[in-house]
């Protein structure tokens, strides 16, 4: 998502029940090693693909979250809520439920980074 022009740059979707991480590892998009991403925690392994990529810590049984864990948690949370509200609208709306009957060059699949 692109904050300044309110504009979803890249979205990937599939048929069926399917995992976020493992559709996008899928789907082939490979994003800029200069672009910092903030994923939730569906995204556990993504550093391996991504080394710019923050996703909230976990806790454990044996190993609590500090203050630090905490607060870093609900800073990614606080930049997250902007992506999980478009996600929301779109469901909500059944953007991507449905086929897309309009014509092919109104579908801006070009703004995709690859």
């Amino acid at each position: 998502m692109n904050r300044s022009k309110k504009k979803i740059i890249c979205t990937s979707f599939g048929e069926g029940r399917k995992h976020d991480f493992r559709l996008f590892k899928e789907s082939k998009v490979r994003i800029h090693p200069g672009t910092k991403t903030f994923e939730d925690a569906g995204y556990q392994g993504i550093q391996k693909i991504h080394a710019n990529s923050e996703i909230p810590k976990k806790r454990s049984k044996k190993t609590p979250l500090t203050k630090e864990d905490k607060k870093k948690n609900r800073e990614l949370s606080q930049i997250r809520v902007f992506v999980e509200n478009i996600i929301a609208l779109i469901k909500r709306f059944k953007i991507i439920a449905d086929k897309y009957r309009n014509r092919r060059k109104r579908f801006y699949q070009n703004d995709c980074v690859n």
